[in-house]
């Protein structure tokens, strides 16, 4: 079900939910955080889609503020604003305001008397966000912040900027992307020889912020030379494309040539094909939503990792 209200004001839209609840049932019992997701106007639905998938596994109330980067000084303040329950919102209730004018100007304004009681509060931008997000109204009030670098006019710079900025309770796509190369690396050298690695070459697309961080976490946890090179391909995956372990037994590599699908190269073993996809907005999402505390190794990476890239490896 789809309620708007257009030309509406905050109280009208509590007034609405409540009414909804009463006479159709809809509760916000079982909701275990609200999730904000801070937007373009006219770019909300993908987030909506992702969250409500989302919200099978983390039942949520879903508050989206869409405002227009470009406001006019003469432009007539406004909020337009829609409820959505049932089949429309997955698990969820969502609530979305468009805001327009001097009323897009108090974020927080807009969300305090709609947060549910008691409950953490997670904000997300799927797009542009502030350039200090824990600082920016929505941020403040939020215990866990998602940003997209990819999202960013400068996604490689937008990591390197973190290492200023970042505050615990900071996420980002980026990094989440990564999980699944990074349990197949994990994996990989847990098994024998056990030897130490002596270099790591990370290559990927030249606008891949994952590609970064990526090198950034290897640099970090095996204190090795990492090389980081940028190559764009006509075919096959953008993003990562591969990572190669140098050991003294032969170099492992881990490449993916094709959309979803990885090979796996090891000295003195057969050669293998994985699953390797690029991860959905809706399974990013439901990562993160997994936490609420700060992804304290994230910090470490983003603080010294991607600084370290740079700098000579101390001898142990």
């Amino acid at each position: 079900m789809i309620v708007d209200l257009p030309d509406s004001t905050i109280s009208r839209v509590q007034k609405s939910l409540v009414t909804i609840r009463e006479e159709g049932g809809a509760v916000a019992l079982g909701r275990v955080l609200t999730l904000i997701i801070s937007t373009g106007l006219g770019e909300e639905e993908e987030a909506i889609e992702a969250a409500n998938d989302a919200s099978r596994e983390h039942p949520m109330r879903v508050i989206v503020i869409s405002t227009s980067s470009d406001r006019r000084a003469d432009e007539v303040a406004r909020l337009d604003a829609q409820i959505r329950v049932g089949g429309d919102a997955g698990a969820s209730e969502v609530i979305v305001l468009r805001a327009y004018g001097d009323t897009a100007s108090d974020e927080e304004g807009l969300v305090t008397g709609l947060l549910l009681p008691d409950a953490p509060v997670v904000v997300w931008w799927p797009g542009t966000a502030p350039a200090v997000v824990s600082e920016s109204p929505l941020g403040r009030i939020a215990q866990r912040r998602i940003t997209d670098a990819a999202s960013q006019p400068n996604p490689r710079q937008t990591i390197v900027d973190l290492a200023d900025t970042y505050a615990p309770g900071d996420t980002d796509f980026a990094w989440t992307r990564l999980t699944l190369w990074r349990t197949q690396l994990a994996a990989v050298l847990d098994q024998p020889p056990y030897e130490p690695v002596t270099a790591v070459d990370v290559s990927g697309a030249p606008d891949s912020p994952s590609t970064l961080l990526l090198a950034a976490w290897l640099r970090l946890q095996l204190q090795v030379p990492v090389e980081n090179e940028l190559t764009t391909r006509a075919t096959g995956s953008s993003g990562i494309h591969g990572v190669r372990l140098v050991r003294a037994s032969g170099a492992i590599e881990l490449e993916r040539d094709q959309v979803n699908v990885a090979t796996l190269t090891q000295p003195g073993q057969p050669t293998h094909d994985l699953s390797l996809p690029r991860r959905s907005l809706r399974d990013c999402l439901a990562e993160e939503l997994r936490r609420l505390d700060p992804d304290d190794l994230f910090g470490n990476v983003v603080k010294h990792g991607v600084r370290q890239l740079s700098e000579p490896v101390q001898d142990s």
